[in-house]
C-alpha cells in the first residue's frame, strides 16, 4: 500500500449503521483517507447492512449462536479483515464482544457515548449510558475513541469530546447532543490513525501531526504489513 493510497478498514455492525454512513459521507466528501473494503454484521436484520450493499462494499452476517465458543467466532471475524487486507477495524455499533488477536493490537477502535471511565463496561451502551449519566448528576458527558482491547470499554483513549448536561436533559435529548460530537470524534480518530499520526505508549495515545517526528522504536501503533500482502 503506498502513502498516498487510502487506508483498507472494514466496518462492524450490528444495527442501524449510522457511524458506517458517516464514514461513507466523509470518504465521499474527501475527508477521510480510507477505503471501507468489508463491512461485518452480528444481526442479518441490521439496517446498516443497506449501506454497504448500496456501496458496493462486501458484506458479510456473522452471528455469534452460530459459533461454538467466542474463540472460534472472533476467528470467523478477523480471518476475513486479514484476507481483504485490511488495515483497522472500527466497530460501529458492534454488540459482540470479540475476542482480539495480537496482529490487530491497536487496530480495532471503538466509540463510547460516555466518558471512560466513567459509565462503562458490561451492559453500559446507548440509553443506559446516559441515563446512568443523569441518574448521578454529572454536569458533563461526552464520547470517547479508544482502541478496543479484551475488556469492555478498556482500551487506550485516542481522543474524547465534552457536551454539558444541562437540568432538563432526557436520555434522549442528552444522545441526540452528544451522538452530534460522535459524528466528529469518530473520523477524526480514524484519519489520524490512517495518516500515522498515532502513537500508543502503554496506556497513553499521543497524537503527533505533520510536522512533528516519530521516534523509530516507539511506532507501536503504525500498520505491520497486510498477511495478504505478500
Amino acid at each position: 500500500m503506498s502513502q498516498n493510497s487510502p487506508l483498507p478498514i472494514a466496518v462492524l455492525i450490528s444495527g442501524g449503521g449510522t457511524t458506517l454512513r458517516n464514514i461513507l459521507d466523509r470518504i465521499a466528501a474527501g475527508q477521510l483517507p480510507v477505503a471501507v473494503c468489508l463491512v461485518i454484521s452480528s444481526n442479518p436484520s441490521a439496517g446498516g447492512l443497506r449501506y454497504a450493499a448500496e456501496a458496493s462494499i462486501p458484506a458479510l452476517v456473522l452471528r455469534s449462536k452460530d459459533f461454538a465458543t467466542p474463540e472460534a467466532y472472533s476467528d470467523a471475524v478477523f480471518q476475513p479483515c486479514r484476507e481483504a487486507g485490511v488495515q483497522l477495524i472500527v466497530m460501529g455499533g458492534f454488540l459482540k464482544h470479540v475476542l482480539i488477536p495480537a496482529d490487530f493490537e491497536h487496530r480495532v477502535m471503538n466509540i463510547h457515548p460516555g466518558l471512560i471511565p466513567a459509565f462503562c463496561g458490561q451492559g453500559f451502551y446507548g440509553h443506559h449510558v446516559h441515563q446512568a449519566a443523569l441518574d448521578y448528576g454529572v454536569k458533563l458527558s461526552g464520547c470517547t475513541v479508544h482502541f478496543a482491547d479484551n475488556q469492555y470499554d478498556h482500551g487506550p483513549i485516542i481522543l474524547q469530546r465534552t457536551v454539558p448536561v444541562l437540568d432538563d436533559d432526557t436520555p434522549d435529548t442528552l444522545a441526540a447532543r452528544i451522538f452530534q460530537q460522535e459524528c466528529e470524534a469518530y473520523p477524526e480518530a480514524i484519519r489520524l490513525f490512517a495518516q500515522g499520526h498515532l502513537q500508543v505508549e502503554g496506556r497513553r495515545v499521543r497524537i503527533r501531526e505533520p510536522g512533528s517526528t516519530f521516534h523509530p522504536a516507539a511506532r507501536s501503533c503504525q500498520c505491520p504489513p497486510s498477511p495478504s500482502a505478500g
